[in-house]
């Protein structure tokens, strides 16, 4: 794992989630192809919402210099790197690299500068030609303008053919070569590839005040590891899960996730969903206050560590929807507390937190563990 990508302190993450990795043949069961599109064409799409940029990628980040320089080397009539597109099921086609590259000429040609609003000339340096330095598009020749429309650029633009569901190529093709300077974590590339109702109510969730509590931290963390958590508790609280009778033995996390959110990623499942989530969450909080999810100091059981635990996160509020379910009526604040560090104190719950934590025998005994220990009579 690279350094920059491990969880920070806040966080008391398993070593096996840390370290989760799959290979999935469904990434060879695409078609891919080559395509010359005209910057003339990319801007028309993307101006009539047919080419979308990934809601990662949500500000324009090139300096004027580093923009001027780019519509130079077109006018210059240099080669222009090539791009790569995704065709979605809605038949769209999804910037997965070469953003930057597209808003430059799709601002300069518009005539405004993304990154502050003022109208786009080209910078007055000496590493732009003095033919055109210092110009807006519209004082360029005719002759000019038709070039940088004309110019084209080279798409490599590939769509999963098989399964219909379960997407997961898009998100290995993804990880594997964007390159927008920084190793994404899984959430914000599933932020990117799986846009839509389901990323949206991800993203509203996230903002809740009582997970925002129970979460242990009161700004949004930028790298999308708490909207993951969200996702993780509604994937993990799946009857397929919980009830299957012939569940898998072992998932990948990361895979798991991919697959539940594009197959739920429709408008039907929205409501129930953030009514699951808002009851259990709030329900959670009611019960433990702030320690929802911090499990007991190794050392001194009757102590809590103030770290977020993802394990005990899920046994905890699946629990608390598995009741909300079932009808069992509420808890008191005293007696939840006291069930939870009881259980917190047994070895064999202890090592359902920490070992073989994505095998699903032990998903399931961890969470309905934690449900007796609370909502027993």
């Amino acid at each position: 794992m690279n350094p920059l990508d491990a969880p920070p302190e806040f966080l008391d993450v398993p070593p096996e989630e840390q370290d989760d990795f799959y290979s999935d043949d469904d990434l060879f069961k695409i078609q891919s192809w080559g395509a010359d599109l005209s910057f003339r064409e990319l801007i028309s799409r993307y101006d009539e919402d047919e080419l979308v940029k990934p809601e990662l990628q949500r500000y324009y980040v090139w300096d004027k210099s580093e923009a001027s320089r780019f519509i130079d080397s077109i006018l210059l009539g240099l080669p222009v790197p090539s791009i790569f597109l995704a065709k979605t099921k809605n038949e769209k086609l999804l910037i997965i690299d070469g953003y930057q590259r597209l808003m430059t000429v799709r601002d300069y040609v518009k005539g405004i500068f993304s990154k502050d609003g003022r109208v786009f000339k080209l910078s007055r340096t000496e590493k732009v030609h003095s033919r055109w330095r210092g110009k807006a598009f519209a004082e360029l020749e005719e002759e000019e303008q038709r070039r940088i429309r004309n110019t084209t650029i080279h798409a490599i633009i590939f769509m999963q053919r098989s399964p219909s569901v379960g997407d997961t190529s898009l998100f290995q093709v993804f990880e594997r070569i964007n390159s927008s300077g920084r190793t994404l974590l899984p959430q914000e590339i599933r932020n990117c590839v799986y846009q839509g109702p389901f990323n949206s109510l991800l993203l509203k969730l996230n903002e809740n005040e009582s997970w925002r509590r129970l979460f242990g931290k009161e700004l949004i963390d930028d790298r999308m590891r708490d909207v993951e958590y969200i996702l993780r508790f509604f994937a993990l609280s799946s009857d397929q899960i919980l009830f299957d009778d012939d569940p898998p033995s072992r998932i990948s996390l990361k895979k798991y996730l991919n697959q539940f959110m594009d197959l739920f990623n429709d408008q039907e499942y929205m409501a129930s969903f953030e009514s699951k989530f808002t009851n259990a969450i709030s329900k959670a909080e009611e019960a433990f206050g702030e320690s929802a999810f911090h499990n007991i100091s190794q050392t001194d059981p009757n102590h809590l560590v103030e770290r977020f635990s993802p394990t005990l996160f899920d046994s905890v509020l699946v629990a608390f929807y598995l009741a909300e379910r079932d009808g069992k009526p509420g808890i008191g604040a005293d007696s939840a507390k006291s069930r939870k560090q009881e259980i917190l104190r047994g070895e064999e719950f202890q090592r359902l937190l920490s070992q073989e934590t994505m095998r699903v025998p032990n998903i399931r005994d961890r969470i309905f563990r934690m449900y007796n220990a609370l909502f027993s009579e």
